[in-house]
């Protein structure tokens, strides 16, 4: 009996570690399959989007988020859409995006320049007809944010009250120099849409950047009457800017939107889950908030995203 208790031991010692190493096998397995049981978590990840201020700060919160979840992010801020849809899919996996924005985008791409907008001021609307041109191209489209960010148009206070002008509407006819993104021109909902739609005269359009100092200097100076902004801009009034009623509704559906490489996404099926959160977080307030503390606090677009991130558990 002595000689075999040290066997039984032995034996119930070698079957603990034989269940033990199953188990660790079984987890090692969950952890490649990742969560929902589908795909890789963490990894290599590239983003891309404009440089300026409202799309810096959402692409920042997409590289804080990514980071958390174990990602490696390589993030490349460029002056135009043009610049990074060159690359994406492909070297770029995944694009914070405007759904009119790239919707149109790939319309054109897909069916030449001077095509008939595909989108609408209805986001639902626009997603069902922009799906199909995405998916043509590998691009995935998740869930849109509450949070939409149109063009919109400024004049200083003192234009404002001298003229009259309170709408777009109100410069029919006028002649004016534009200050605004590089890519405005031919735009339906910018420098088409005001030419064509309200009948205004642009003599000249300086491309010195969506929302930009340059931008809001060149109308402040006087070298420009109208500027280009967007929607959620929240320093306008502070610095004695006026904005714009678009009364003919030029602006389509531009709710902040991820847009994801469709063969990455079938590889990190942990990344929708992550970002479809992200933009159910944000609205119209919240994002006029944050850029505040962005262009006018001058924090950077890293540290406000970290933050707003932990106040809202997201990482």
């Amino acid at each position: 009996m002595k000689l075999r208790r040290p066997l039984a031991a032995a034996l119930s010692v070698g079957l603990i570690m034989f269940v033990g190493a199953c188990a660790d096998d079984e987890l090692a397995d969950d952890d490649t399959n990742g969560s929902g049981g589908g795909g890789e978590t963490g990894g290599q990840v590239t983003l891309a989007s404009q440089a300026f201020d409202e799309a810096a700060l959402v692409t920042a919160m997409y590289e804080a988020l990514l980071e958390d979840n174990g990602y490696d992010v390589e993030k490349q801020l460029v002056d135009t859409r043009d610049i990074y849809m060159k690359e994406f899919p492909g070297n770029v996996d995944i694009v914070p995006e405007y759904v009119a924005g790239i919707g149109d985008f790939l319309n054109t791409q897909t069916s030449g320049e001077g095509a008939a907008p595909v989108t609408t001021n209805d986001t639902d609307e626009s997603i069902e007809a922009i799906s199909p041109l995405a998916d043509a191209q590998g691009i995935t489209l998740l869930e849109p944010s509450p949070a939409t960010s149109q063009n919109a148009f400024f004049v200083t206070q003192e234009f404002s009250d001298a003229e009259g002008v309170t709408a777009l509407s109100d410069l029919e006819g006028t002649s004016v120099t534009l200050a605004a993104a590089p890519d405005c021109e031919g735009r339906d909902d910018c420098e088409k849409g005001l030419t064509q739609v309200y009948g205004i005269d642009i003599t000249e359009l300086l491309p010195l950047g969506f929302a930009s100092p340059e931008t809001y200097q060149s109308v402040l100076d006087g070298e420009s009457q109208l500027g280009q902004t967007g929607t959620l801009d929240g320093t306008l009034e502070s610095q004695g800017l006026v904005l714009l009623e678009d009364d003919k509704g030029i602006q389509p559906a531009q709710n902040l939107i991820p847009a994801v490489s469709s063969d990455f996404l079938a590889e990190h099926e942990d990344v929708e889950p992550l970002l479809n959160d992200l933009m159910a977080a944000l609205d119209n307030d919240v994002m006029g908030e944050l850029l505040v503390r962005v262009t006018v606090d001058r924090e950077t677009p890293e540290d406000v995203a970290t933050s707003f991130l932990q106040q809202e558990g997201l990482v």
